[in-house]
């Protein structure tokens, strides 16, 4: 967990709250950030991954689900899915020259045959804001 340059709060990427800061790319759940300007709107970025979820996982959360508990399993390929997805985002702003994403919004879906396959999607408007 870091500072934030634009704000005096703790934030980091596994946290994903209202704001963090990944290397100099600021991003944020709001549509606007305290104490700085919105110089340009870049457009929409976004970030997606896919992954396989295999029969054996399957078997184990299932009697995890029956017997109670977490399918840590499970919890580290949307772990996997959602750093992938973010980091797609974050290179597609890079590419734009954004300072920051704003109003991030993530989505996650299970879909395929036997719902055999996980999705992850994350989106944002990459802007460029004014110097302090």
């Amino acid at each position: 967990m870091e500072k934030c340059a634009f704000r005096d709060q703790t934030c980091g990427l596994n946290a994903l709250g209202s704001c963090a800061e990944v290397g100099a790319m600021i991003v944020s759940t709001t549509s606007s950030l305290e104490n700085r300007r919105i110089k340009a709107y870049l457009g929409v970025v976004t970030g997606e991954s896919i992954r396989g979820i295999n029969l054996f996982r399957d078997f184990f959360a299932r009697v995890r689900d029956v017997v109670g508990g977490r399918s840590r399993s499970y919890e580290k390929e949307l772990r996997k899915a959602r750093e992938e997805a973010f980091e797609q985002m974050l290179q597609s702003a890079r590419e734009l020259g954004a300072d920051a994403i704003l109003g991030i919004h993530w989505e996650t879906e299970v879909v395929g045959e036997k719902q055999s396959a996980l999705i992850v999607c994350v989106s944002g408007t990459a802007v460029s804001l004014e110097d302090r």
